[in-house]
């Protein structure tokens, strides 16, 4: 029997050293990088003449796309690898997580595979995030207005 102490030796063994005063600042400015890219298609867009909500949904409707496409081509992943949670930015990490469940199950067929499982890892966002909203309307209908 492995005592607590040697389990926790045995642990910092096999676990990789954190190089997190590496790993932050490079997180940071991708994220960063996306969101500014984001920026960057809002005033083309609003520069263009949309009005501000139609430039931001084209704005978000091309990083999806972006992301969707990159991780399809095996890049978004080589990214994330360097960039770690600085690819987690809401919009173009939900748009990897749908398609890499998507890529993952289309073996599986189109009803069983990518139908049934392409929510995998974005379903419990999905989830959450519905029922925090709704908890939230709840909220403000009877208490905020």
């Amino acid at each position: 029997m492995v005592t607590k102490k040697e389990y926790s030796e045995m642990s910092k063994k096999a676990s990789p050293n954190s190089r997190s005063w590496v790993n932050v600042p490079v997180a940071f400015l991708i994220g960063g990088a996306i969101c500014t890219l984001g920026e960057i298609f809002l005033n083309i867009f609003t520069k263009l003449g949309f009005e501000k909500e139609s430039a931001g949904a084209w704005a978000s409707i091309i990083l999806v796309f972006l992301s969707a496409l990159f991780t399809g081509l095996g890049l978004y992943e080589k990214l994330a690898k360097h960039a770690g949670a600085g690819t987690l930015v809401p919009i173009t990490g939900f748009a990897n997580a749908v398609v890499s469940s998507a890529i993952e199950s289309k073996t599986e067929g189109f009803i069983l595979g990518v139908g049934a499982k392409i929510f995998t890892i974005a379903g419990p966002v999905i989830l959450y995030g519905t029922t925090a909203s709704v908890i939230y309307g709840v909220i403000y209908y009877f208490f905020l207005r």
